[in-house]
């Protein structure tokens, strides 16, 4: 007789699921989003916590230990990139909303594929032979510099806020770049990364603690980071009594707004206007007058109203001005072009016959890509309906000063962003790189420190000092070794700020600059070799996927061995 049916009354002491058991579905990709994102953007500027880029990748490497499903992990990295970088490039919604939310994403996507390659190797690293994991480790912080780096290119080159920008406060960390580039602060960060996430996984999932069980991914990590400080011991050691000076230069920040910049009518105001803040750094008697990216109304190069204006400032001031301008090639002609530079003007010659072009444009702020396609489209920047000209060279700039000539690399806008670009002007001769830029689109929110951050890195990368000149802010100078510049005089750093401490405001201030003479006509084994790094990075990674590839399956978790173990020996008990 069939038993009848009935229902099993739940029992009242059985131990209740924890919330991980019952939520986990969601409750885990909605955490890694949070820290992720939280920890990425307080890792960069304007934020003051370069320490959180030793821990953002730690919940997606950590999860991607467990094997979680693909499609899930990949739409949580995913999400927490596109939110991540959409905060961080905030600044862009004052120029373009549907840009922002477009780029964001984008960028988001691109540095995500990282997380992806992590979902595959993390898992496949247990239970496999010391060396193997630690090489499969090494390949996966390799493959970050990789993606990287294809930034600088990909798309024409959108290299902003690599990670080791996020440490432009922290010159124990950043002299690695001097031979590796900006590239070897990146690759240490990540390793710090997996090294606490392998440690965290022998802790919490292994249930291994203490030094007998210690974590070899978590000590290689630590080593590469003693690595770097030994550097910076080694490289900082004694400079300053090498300092020797270079001269008194006057940073002019005439915070002219955009919706008035490129209005003709406007002009005589502007005129006026940056006329007024640089005379008054006369009595400060500089060596030389620094003004930011386009500052004039009128291009200095094919107006003759707006050179003859410029040669007066300068007769005034009694010193050299260096500054952003437009200028026109064949004014007036047939085949009339114009272009973005930067150009030196003295008291005795004038407006000189050499001057600098840009050589890296703002997609769709100076040229619109592919423009047979995207013809349709306008530029955001209302300067002519045709691209401007493009740099073909570095073309350093000779500026007298009362000490000595010296050659300054010119760099304009957001150029400093290309580690290559740097490079070029130093190996072309210039012992000083000079930034000329124009934050005012952005607003005043982090836009300008995180673009000061990518300066730091290339003063490092070159040894070269950095001088710095914003509409409107960050200006002031970087040392040779990525540390924001001390005037002499008076001991306080060397950035313009206001009687508020913002970078943002119209003014002037003249600071003494000075050089290290141990790197006087000297180049960093970055210049000289350039991206080798990355090539080596490359080579990593793929030895890394290999000996993954190759190696034996791992074991099964101590867990499933246990189970396998126990349904063997019931197997037997039957027989």
């Amino acid at each position: 007789m069939a038993s009848p049916d009935f229902a099993l009354a739940p029992d009242p002491y059985a131990p209740r699921p924890s919330v991980w058991v019952r939520h986990g579905a969601w409750l885990v990709p909605a955490v890694v989003i949070a820290f992720t994102v939280g920890l990425t953007i307080a890792a960069f500027p304007p934020f003051h916590l370069p320490e959180c880029a030793c821990a953002f990748a730690i919940p997606g490497a950590f999860w991607a230990y467990t094997k979680p499903r693909f499609k899930v992990f990949a739409w949580t990295m995913f999400a927490a990139q596109a939110i991540a970088w959409t905060v961080l490039l905030g600044w862009l919604h004052h120029v373009t909303w549907v840009g922002l939310l477009l780029l964001g994403p984008f960028v988001g996507a691109w540095v995500g594929t990282w997380y992806l390659a992590a979902w595959w190797v993390l898992p496949r690293m247990l239970g496999q032979a010391v060396p193997v994991r630690l090489l499969a480790m090494t390949g996966l912080a390799a493959l970050w510099v990789v993606i990287e780096w294809s930034r600088s290119w990909v798309l024409g080159g959108f290299p902003w806020l690599p990670l080791a920008a996020s440490q432009w406060e922290r010159a124990s960390m950043l002299q690695v770049a001097a031979y590796t580039g900006a590239w070897g602060v990146s690759f240490a960060l990540v390793m710090v990364n997996l090294g606490f996430a392998a440690y965290a996984h022998r802790m919490f999932r292994e249930g291994q603690v203490g030094f007998a069980k210690r974590s070899q991914e978590f000590f290689l990590a630590s080593f590469v980071v003693l690595g770097c400080f030994t550097i910076h011991v080694q490289e900082t050691a004694g400079r300053g009594s090498a300092r020797r000076t270079l001269g008194r230069v006057a940073f002019v920040q005439p915070a002219i707004p955009q919706d008035v910049k490129w209005d003709a009518a406007k002009a005589p105001e502007i005129f006026a206007s940056l006329e007024k803040t640089t005379l008054a750094v006369v009595p400060a008697k500089p060596d030389l007058v620094l003004w930011p990216e386009a500052v004039t109304p009128l291009a200095v190069r094919g107006d003759a109203n707006a050179k003859a204006w410029v040669e007066s400032v300068a007769t005034r001031v009694r010193a050299p001005l260096l500054l952003g301008s437009l200028g026109i090639e064949n004014a007036g002609r047939p085949g009339e072009r114009w272009f973005n530079g930067a150009f030196v003007v003295t008291p005795d010659t004038g407006l000189r016959d050499e001057f600098y072009v840009k050589r890296q444009l703002v997609p769709f702020g100076e040229y619109v890509p592919l423009r047979p396609v995207l013809g349709w489209l306008k530029k955001f920047v209302p300067i002519g309906d045709d691209d401007p000209l493009r740099g073909e060279g570095a073309s350093p700039l000779l500026v007298p000063l009362k000490a000595g000539p010296v050659v300054v690399g010119p760099l304009i806008c957001y150029e400093d962003t290309f580690p290559a670009l740097a490079r070029a002007s130093v190996r072309t001769g210039a012992g000083v790189l000079a930034v000329v830029t124009n934050n005012g689109w952005f607003g005043e929110g982090g836009a300008a420190y995180q673009h000061a951050a990518h300066s730091v890195l290339r003063a490092v990368e070159t040894r070269r000092p950095v001088l710095r000149c914003g509409n409107a802010g960050w200006s002031g100078w970087i040392d040779e070794f990525g540390g924001v510049g001390v005037d002499p005089i008076t001991k306080k750093p060397a950035v313009l700020t206001d009687e508020r401490g913002s970078v943002y405001f119209r003014g002037a201030q003249t600071f003494t600059i000075t050089r290290d003479a141990r790197w006087i006509d000297r180049r960093s084994f970055y210049v000289e070799h350039g991206d080798w790094f990355v090539f080596a990075c490359a080579a990593a990674a793929l030895l890394g996927y290999a000996l993954l590839v190759m190696a034996p399956p791992p074991p099964p978790p101590e867990s499933e061995a246990n189970s396998a173990d126990a349904a063997a020996g019931t197997a037997d008990a039957r027989r």
